[in-house]
């Protein structure tokens, strides 16, 4: 598979030749002639490479690179000027530019630069298909999945600590999975821990391990998650639902790398990659107290955001027949497809549970089917059926929770010493329940008037 393209020029002539010289040099080139067409095509497909004249009729290069830069980050972009344009071009250049010529240029040096470029935007194997191992979990002919999972390329090299924001369901642990096989750490360890489905008074000592005998039931030592990850890559997920003292020592395992057992008289070196995610919204977590702003800054180092399955209509179709292809092994049924009616029904249906949700409606459709073809009828009944809702365990006690401490505070009109009596939690924990839900209290209570 070759690298492509994008050319943009105003200059007929000038698009002609440059483009004959790139494709004589095994590149696939795509022609626009104005910025504006530029951004039409890379919403279409990603490009590997922007290469740009600087005037250009309406918005012109430098217009063209700002935009790029704001919307596909990772896409490297080289600039053709002429000499009055000098001065700009290197001021670009320390806003990220990857290079310029000055025209006129010669074919090598046009095709030194380019090489140059793609070293940096495409990974050091020449082997496509163990090239994109790595991105394996990831089925998508989107261009902002393209845009996530090359800036995701890039750090994966890195040591840097990423935080991955999305919507249950959008697959952020795939995703961290994904950097740690593009990463030097590869053949190391990878461990998965939820934060938010392990109890309070049992997190710590799964993250950081503890001594045999550190609390009641610790009948042997266990070294914990962080030690278990050793020379890899540790994935918190729903770090959001971390309680305000235990990030306190996270914050200090990543400061200082090195975590002490609970129990334990020293600590011990860790030499781990942090990866973690959220659904919830952590800026406003900051503002109420109930996340900690420096462990935040040292979370966040790279923030990856991950679009939910309506922000990729187009991958739609290719996920229900992946999904679809290996439900049928599975189970082994008959092979069996979509009626186009039904595919097109999956495209424009909202999908509040994204991926997951669609990838348990299809596995129904599969199994209930009784024919070669599974129809718009059979695909309508799947999606108002109880079973094409079912989650997985860890967000059913999210929801179960949160639907416990709705009736609490509606029971006892927003008093939150009266539900956390019911519950049998003291205040403090039954306001940090309160705080993970996004729960207030006040929209609960009552005004009795005469």
């Amino acid at each position: 598979m070759s690298n492509k393209i994008l050319l943009v020029d105003d200059d007929p002539d000038l698009l002609r030749l440059v483009s004959i010289r790139l494709i004589a040099a095994g590149y696939e080139v795509e022609a626009a002639n104005s910025a504006e067409a530029a951004l039409n095509a890379l919403a279409v497909q990603r490009a590997d490479l922007l290469l740009c004249d600087w005037k250009l009729p309406g918005m012109d290069g430098m217009a063209l690179f700002e935009e790029v830069r704001r919307r596909y980050p990772a896409l490297p972009v080289i600039m053709l000027t002429a000499h009055g344009t000098v001065p700009d071009a290197i001021e670009a250049i320390s806003h990220g530019m990857f290079a310029y010529l000055i025209k006129p240029f010669d074919g090598k040096a046009l095709l030194d630069k380019v090489s140059q470029a793609l070293v940096l935007a495409s990974p050091p194997s020449q082997d496509h298909a163990k090239a994109d191992a790595w991105r394996a979990g990831f089925v998508s002919s989107s261009p902002v999945m393209d845009e996530l999972l090359a800036e995701a390329r890039l750090v994966a090299i890195t040591d840097a600590s990423v935080l991955i924001r999305g919507e249950s369901g959008t697959g952020k642990e795939v995703l961290a999975q994904a950097i740690h096989r593009a990463s030097p750490r590869a053949k190391r360890p990878f461990i998965a821990v939820n934060c938010g489905a392990i109890p309070e008074n049992l997190l710590e000592s799964e993250l950081f391990g503890h001594e045999k005998g550190a609390f009641t039931g610790a009948s042997q030592k266990q070294n914990g998650l962080f030690l278990e990850a050793d020379g890899g890559t540790i994935f918190l997920d729903e770090i959001g639902d971390m309680p305000l003292q235990l990030q306190v020592k996270l914050l200090r395992v990543l400061q200082e790398r090195e975590v002490r057992p609970v129990g334990a008289g020293r600590a011990v070196p860790v030499n781990v990659r942090v990866l973690s995610a959220t659904h919830r919204d952590l800026q406003s977590l900051l503002l109420d107290g109930s996340f900690r702003e420096d462990l935040f800054y040292r979370l966040n180092v790279v923030s990856l955001a991950l679009p939910s399955l309506t922000e990729r209509r187009e991958d739609i179709p290719l996920l229900a027949r992946h999904f679809l292809e290996q439900v049928v092994v599975r189970y082994a049924k008959t092979n069996c497809h979509f009626a186009a009616d039904a595919l097109s029904f999956l495209s424009t249906a909202n999908w509040p549970g994204n991926i997951r949700q669609l990838s348990n409606l299809v596995e129904q459709c599969c199994v209930l089917a009784t024919g070669p073809i599974i129809t718009l009828a059979q695909v309508q009944k799947a999606m108002d059926s109880e079973s094409a809702a079912i989650l997985p365990l860890a967000e059913a006690k999210r929801l179960f929770e949160r639907d416990y401490l709705e009736r609490l505070l509606r029971l006892t009109g927003g008093n939150v010493s009266d539900a956390a009596r019911l519950a049998d939690r003291n205040r403090t924990e039954f306001y940090r329940l309160l705080q993970k839900h996004d729960l207030a209290p006040a929209a609960f209570k009552t005004d009795i008037t005469p």
